[in-house]
């Protein structure tokens, strides 16, 4: 607490840790973009490349190449080369696509990774044993910061 006083009195700034933007709270543009950080942190690129790669967790490399990550074994060829993601997209544009792509991408089969209500739930019709929503997002707040930072290093 000492420091806290000190650092007023002396004038030097306090850094107030910052709550996320939770998934129901996030603001996409008309192109699905947001530009406002999810965690006012910046995102971790060699983090968020061991999301992309990692299977039980981002699994990105299901559907997409990416050289930077060749030592992944079975990268999927259903959504495009990550190659060069950084080029193509700012990091607005790479945070929007990653939250919820189909904000982007209307029809996109990619899932959206910060959401949690919206979902068809077939399962219910077959089995009765659909999770209820709110779900938990797929990816926390900072992941989703790590992904874009690490697909902001992909350039051609």
């Amino acid at each position: 607490m000492k420091w806290i006083v000190a650092a007023v009195v002396s004038g030097a700034p306090v850094l107030a840790a910052a709550e996320p933007v939770t998934p129901t709270d996030v603001s996409f543009d008309d192109y699905g973009s947001v530009e406002e950080s999810l965690t006012g942190t910046p995102g971790d690129a060699a983090n968020g490349a061991a999301i992309v790669g990692n299977k039980k967790a981002g699994n990105c490399v299901a559907c997409h190449q990416v050289s930077a990550l060749s030592d992944v074994p079975f990268q999927g060829e259903i959504g495009p080369m990550l190659d060069g993601a950084g080029d193509r997209w700012n990091e607005a544009e790479l945070r929007g696509i990653v939250a919820n792509s189909k904000m982007t991408f209307e029809g996109s089969m990619m899932p959206s990774y910060y959401k949690t209500s919206g979902y068809v739930r077939p399962g219910d019709g077959f089995t009765g044993k659909a999770g209820s929503e709110p779900l938990p997002p797929l990816l926390d707040a900072q992941q989703i910061e790590d992904v874009v930072a690490f697909l902001a290093t992909l350039k051609e």
